[in-house]
């Protein structure tokens, strides 16, 4: 079946909910740009949304090759000193996906003919978008269409589809075109602040070149002077009279296949695809290297690809699988969530992981501390070798980062606020330049990976030179007060509803513990640190500063204020506030928001959860239940933050509410804007919700910690996770926690605070209950959905 838009399918659930697919039973043309991020399929490296084989009808053609960009200028209204002036777009590259097809004359398109059958599966387990079609043309002849395609987790240049068409009834003359297709036209980003901009034809044609069933183009972007190569070849099945030919021009390259099938004979056509780009290597070079891929793709085969990417997905699953017993939606969101964390890092080898993974051009295909901060924690626990890559990546930007901080007068370095190169690319200052927590962010990374699983070379090459810089940048944008007082003032915290505030919470306790590890670390590797110009006055004054860090609190209210004086400002009138006017940032000014108690997303409350030793339980009680009253959860990064920091504090149903909002944001497309990308780091928040939420999980100076409890609507959790070349698996219910070793040495590890050694035999203790508290209330109108309804439908 097809559903058209306007005949009332908006409501009816657009996926099946089963444990490791993602099934799209029938074709919904009205909700075709989310369907196309949610079957995007990619490697880190190669990216391609889930458009439909034939090319149209679509939301958003999208192809995309990581970090491989287009300038533009960054237009200001009023020009100031530090402002950047260039900004960067991810484009659309070369679209290698298209298969076009004829039956008797008539173009196969879904929005003509009749759709008998039309599903789409993702396979979680396979790696691979399949699609199955019954159609039958307007001049009635029918036949049926299948296709599989897989962005190869192996070959990293690689993907692949293998189509194939066959008649249901009677003889049809068949014409299939498989094609290359440059400077695709895109649709309008409209005025969303999060959309992309939109360049028309950003690419120039440099090569083309088609030979018996292989075609190759090769272009370079006008701006950045990057230069890309996207090359196709095929095997071809078919009756013997089957005809193949091959054409090329600048943005086109196409090889038909034409071929008269009688029932019960099948036209395959196995299509490789492989892409290379560069900014410094010769056209020759690239042409030779895609043609080398696809040779090796070919050697390799169809079944090989395909055993290669279920043989890596096995041994992914097999250390990493999250099992939820008693909520279906969750299993497979958790499930479906860390399948596109994994794809958006596993190859990226040394670039970045934007804000959208490579599933959509939200945000321009920028990097954040999305990356960092929430999609790291999944990687470096289950796939350590692709988080060790991110980071790598932002070391390689480090001397832009240290040439930022110069031009803002500072020491050090001054990571982006959002970038594809390393350059910073957010024009708007309050909530990106000002946002200087992302250097602690950076580092917090570099400290879990290490304490994770004790690199030592990368803490030497890497992890010291990222902390020496970073903990320079805090020591020259601090300043000690008359008092002694270490003050961080006019900074940015996570939350981008309160710019420019004095001693931000979240940002003074990450930048305590940059200065406090750049320290210490400096003293394990003394060569290193005098390589960096580290000397002992200089790591001296950077324990001086953490000692000195000055952390607010309002001893009127017992909280701490997210910042100085934030407690002291007006609330917002969220009664007053209609729910279409969220979120609040389009359609209020800054202005208001900033000098108002309104919280975009977790701020204070990310500082519970990251920085937990700060604070007592009865803080993080009373802190807690405080912001729950402020958060409008306007950004898709808060609720898994909410939902960690929930089930420490004993809130574990709504803890259960905001795991269903994180890790259900791209499949039910609560945000309405899933048609530019999926939220990779809100979707790493299903991991965090369910690890480190109710598997209570924390991890630093060599200990691994356990406080499992579950909600009432989970009845058993099983996660495996890695640590220190020990890989665990914690099974939990309601009553108690089992902890098994899979493989690695033993280990000794914590349950609820008691000290426990882990080796061959596993190890069952009880769970206690934890004492009932009030529910606090979140701002009217905001609360999340609720994933349990008591009989009384409370």
């Amino acid at each position: 079946m097809i559903e058209l838009e306007g005949q009332g399918a908006i409501d009816r659930p657009l996926f099946t909910v089963e444990p490791w697919c993602v099934r799209e039973p029938e074709l919904r043309l009205d909700r075709l740009a989310q369907t196309e991020s949610v079957f995007a399929l990619s490697n880190g490296h190669v990216g391609m949304r889930g458009n439909l084989d034939e090319g149209e009808p679509h939301g958003m053609p999208g192809t995309y090759l990581n970090s491989f960009f287009e300038q533009r200028p960054l237009p200001h209204a009023e020009t100031a000193y530090g402002y950047p002036e260039q900004g960067q777009t991810v484009i659309n590259v070369t679209n290698g996906k298209v298969i076009r097809l004829l039956v008797d004359d008539e173009p196969f398109d879904v929005r003509y003919g009749r759709v008998h059958h039309h599903e789409r599966n993702l396979d979680m387990r396979a790696g691979t978008l399949s699609r199955h079609v019954e159609w039958t043309s307007p001049a009635d002849k029918t036949v049926k269409v299948t296709s599989v395609r897989i962005v190869s987790l192996t070959q990293r240049a690689v993907a692949a589809i293998c189509y194939e068409v066959e008649p249901v009834d009677e003889a049809v003359r068949i014409v299939a075109q498989s094609e290359l297709v440059a400077n695709e036209a895109l649709p309008g980003g409209g005025k969303d602040p999060r959309a992309s901009a939109i360049l028309e034809s950003p690419l120039v044609g440099e090569e083309h070149v088609a030979n018996g069933t292989k075609v190759l183009l090769l272009h370079r972007t006008r701006q950045s002077g990057l230069r890309m190569a996207a090359g196709m070849s095929h095997d071809i099945q078919g009756p013997d009279s089957t005809t193949v030919e091959t054409e090329s021009s600048k943005d086109v390259g196409r090889l038909t296949v034409a071929t008269r099938l009688e029932p019960g004979q099948k036209l395959r056509i196995v299509k490789y695809i492989a892409y290379g780009w560069s900014s410094q290597r010769s056209r020759p070079a690239l042409h030779d290297q895609v043609v080398g891929a696809l040779a090796g793709a070919r050697r390799t085969g169809w079944g090989g690809l395909l055993a290669e990417q279920r043989a890596f997905l096995d041994e992914f699953w097999e250390g990493a699988d999250v099992e939820v017993d008693g909520d279906a939606e969750i299993q497979q969101a958790v499930r479906f969530s860390m399948f596109h964390v994994l794809q958006a890092g596993a190859r990226a080898e040394r670039r970045m992981i934007p804000a959208k993974g490579l599933t959509g051009p939200g945000y321009d295909g920028h990097a954040f501390w999305d990356t960092e901060t929430f999609v790291l924690p999944v990687l470096t626990y289950t796939l350590p070798g692709a988080a060790a890559d991110a980071l790598a990546w932002r070391h390689m930007t480090l001397p832009l980062a240290c040439e930022r901080a110069v031009q803002l007068g500072l020491e050090g370095a001054t990571f982006p606020w959002r970038t594809i190169r390393g350059q910073e690319c957010s024009g708007y200052w309050p909530a990106g330049t000002a946002a200087f927590h992302i250097n602690a962010d950076i580092s917090d990374a570099v400290l879990r990976y290490l304490d994770a699983t004790q690199d030592l070379q990368f803490e030497r090459e890497i992890g010291l030179d990222i902390l020496v810089q970073t903990a320079r940048l805090w020591r020259s944008l601090g300043h000690h007060d008359v008092g002694g007082v270490f003050r961080i003032d006019g900074v940015t915290g996570p939350d981008e509803y309160s710019a420019v505030v004095d001693n931000n919470v979240y940002t003074n306790l990450m930048a305590r513990r940059n200065l406090q590890e750049a320290a210490e670390m400096a003293m394990r590797h003394p060569d290193v640190a005098d390589r960096l110009g580290v000397d002992a006055e200089e790591a001296a004054s950077w324990r001086d500063a953490a000692a000195a860090m000055l952390i607010p609190y309002d001893e009127r209210l017992g909280v701490h204020p997210q910042s100085e004086s934030f407690t002291h400002h007006a609330r917002w009138d969220f009664a007053a506030t209609k729910p279409d006017h969220y979120p609040l940032l389009l359609n209020y000014p800054y202005f208001d928001l900033y000098r108002k108690q309104v919280v975009k997303q977790a701020d204070l409350v990310l500082a519970l959860h990251l920085c937990g030793e700060s604070f007592t339980e009865e803080e993080k009680v009373r802190n807690f239940a405080y912001y729950e009253g402020l958060t409008v959860r306007d950004s898709s990064l808060s609720a898994q933050t909410q939902a960690v920091v929930a089930a420490e504090v004993g809130q574990l149903e709504l803890a259960h509410d905001y795991l269903g909002e994180t890790a259900l944001v791209d499949l039910h497309d609560l945000n309405r804007n899933t048609r530019d990308g999926l939220h990779i780091a809100s979707m790493a928040g299903a991991w965090s919700g369910l690890v480190a939420g109710f598997g209570g999980m924390r991890a630093g100076d060599g200990r691994l910690r356990f406080a499992p409890r579950l909600p009432g609507g989970i009845s058993r959790l099983a996660f495996r996770m890695l640590y220190r070349g020990s890989r665990v698996k914690v099974t939990v219910t309601a009553e108690s926690a089992h902890y098994e070793l899979l493989d690695g040495p033993g280990l000794k590890l914590w349950h609820h605070g008691e000290p426990v050694t882990l080796g061959d035999e596993p190890v069952e203790l009880p769970i206690e209950p934890i004492p009932a508290r009030p529910a606090p209330a979140q701002p009217t109108g905001r609360e999340p959905a609720p994933r349990r309804i008591d009989p009384h439908g409370r």
